[in-house]
């Protein structure tokens, strides 16, 4: 079977190495807070101004004036600190986080990432901190499932969007398979309801074993 968002949210949770500082981008990737175990030690960033985020926020936990970038609630955990959005950008280009998970309209064998705009007259732009976030964290990945709604794939040979970062990504987790990018290739390092070579056929992109 392929895998839903929380099952893609649960293993990039389990590849973020413990006591990591880590920015999750808008959409699908803010689900890898819920994901996180107990005691990892990992610090969630977020370019609005908070370090030590928590899981989303439910019920009475909600509180309107603490949420993430894309205006979700959510928690805080013990010893967080608030700080000016400059100084957060700050944080974000400085090199000082270790990873950020992404979504990604495309992302090429190279490890060129398309997230903030499709090309398309009538779409709306939204680049946010994502740039910053491409080239400032040290390592990042990607979540998106890895077919469109037309059933075009995702991972591509080279992006047609406009580009967000070049040669930038470092794994791409997906409903169908989750991939590395290497210098001599795209590596599967495990499939979900398919096989390598049924993923071969499908994508324009020579894979690595």
């Amino acid at each position: 079977m392929s895998l839903s968002k929380q099952e893609m949210a649960a293993a990039v949770a389990r590849d973020i190495p413990p006591g990591s500082y880590v920015n999750l981008g808008i959409g699908q990737p803010t689900l890898v807070a819920d994901h996180l175990p107990s005691g990892s030690g990992v610090v969630l960033h977020t370019e609005n101004g908070m370090l030590n985020m928590g899981p989303a926020a439910v019920g009475d936990q909600v509180d309107p004036d603490l949420t993430n970038a894309g205006k979700q609630p959510v928690t805080e955990l013990p010893g967080a600190s608030y700080f000016h959005h400059a100084d957060s950008f700050a944080m974000m280009r400085g090199g000082h986080l270790d990873v950020c998970v992404l979504g990604a309209f495309q992302v090429s064998a190279g490890g060129d990432l398309a997230n903030w705009h499709t090309g398309e007259a009538d779409a709306v732009p939204a680049v946010g901190g994502a740039m910053d976030l491409a080239i400032g964290a040290k390592s990042v990945f990607v979540m998106m499932s890895l077919f469109a709604k037309d059933g075009t794939p995702k991972l591509v040979p080279a992006c047609t969007y406009p580009l967000t970062g070049v040669g930038c990504v470092d794994r791409v987790y997906t409903d169908l398979a989750t991939f590395e990018i290497r210098p001599e290739g795209v590596a599967v390092l495990e499939t979900f309801g398919t096989s390598y070579d049924e993923l071969a056929g499908r994508l324009d992109v020579p894979l690595l074993r």
